[in-house]
């Protein structure tokens, strides 16, 4: 109606009005009146802020760690990809490769952000080494967290590590965006200290992961290598208290529920996303291409 108008102003404009300067007046106007049309509404845009979707998947990119058979380096990018395409903001990598994984920012656009930490191998004489990937140019074996808005206070959460073997490890970082605080953990396996073989490491690290996040605008998780705390699980001490307490994982159905679906092709629950936001929505996803499923937790970070 209101662009009618105008139009119709047009065909009967008053005299005395040169034509030249009308026209100029009436291309303002429409300029205007299309802008205020397609505006975005400010419910849509209120919206859009407040969500944030964050992924975490153990890719299996390293072939000699049983992932020889899992898919392709360039299938498991294009996964990563179709996280993205479902909504995901932050995508929280583990046993992923440097070069693989940088390929897959650069397709996403420069507006992404990518922090990558190696795993080290740390000998009996004490000095570490890089873990690299399989193939010539794939670079080093590691964890990352890829996030399409800029990270800031980007650090390595100290945590105790095997003596002699692969150190893994946990790595923050703040979405300025949302300001969001989310961490990508990636704990050892049961006996994976050489030189300690019944030394247990994960319930410090869980100690370690739950000191360096907020009370409530986080996200963190990853590859914990444990199941959930219940009376079946030989190792469920090792989760302290206040991980269920104080937060929600993505899969926890109630308060008091300690379960979730399988994420792993051993029919267990390895994988976890906590947060202290309100949760909108959570999806394990099949990719087919690794021994993990993925994990997707939406969070309405505009809730104080």
């Amino acid at each position: 109606m209101f662009l009618a108008s105008l139009l119709q102003a047009g065909l009967h404009r008053r005299r005395g009005v040169p034509a030249a300067a009308f026209a100029l007046a009436l291309a303002v106007l429409l300029v205007t009146a299309t802008a205020v049309l397609t505006a975005p509404s400010p419910t849509r845009s209120l919206s859009a802020t407040r969500t944030l979707t964050v992924a975490s998947w153990n890719m299996c990119g390293v072939q000699r760690w049983g992932c020889a058979h899992t898919g392709s380096a360039a299938a498991k990018g294009q996964e990563v990809r179709r996280f993205v395409d479902a909504g995901a903001h932050v995508v929280l990598l583990q046993e992923t490769c440097a070069a693989q994984i940088e390929l897959v920012r650069k397709a996403l656009g420069r507006s992404w952000s990518l922090s990558f930490r190696p795993y080290t191998w740390r000998d009996g004489t004490g000095h570490d080494r890089t873990v690299g990937c399989d193939g010539r140019g794939q670079g080093a074996a590691g964890f990352a967290i890829l996030s399409a808005h800029p990270l800031s206070s980007v650090r390595v959460v100290s945590s105790p590590q095997p003596a002699v073997g692969l150190q893994r490890g946990i790595l923050c970082a703040t979405v300025t965006a949302h300001d969001v605080r989310v961490c990508n953990a990636h704990l050892s396996m049961s006996g994976s200290d050489r030189a300690h073989p019944g030394r247990e490491y994960r319930d410090d690290q869980l100690k370690a992961l739950m000191a360096a996040v907020p009370e409530r605008r986080t996200v963190f998780g990853g590859d914990f290598n444990l199941r959930p705390p219940g009376d079946r699980t030989p190792v469920g001490w090792a989760w302290p208290a206040g991980v269920y307490r104080n937060y929600r994982e993505c899969d926890q159905a109630s308060a008091s529920d300690r379960s979730g679906r399988p994420t792993h092709d051993s029919g267990r629950k390895l994988d976890y996303l906590f947060t202290g936001l309100p949760r909108t929505m959570c999806s394990v996803r099949d990719t087919g291409v690794s021994d993990h499923r993925a994990l997707l937790i939406r969070v309405d970070a505009g809730s104080d």
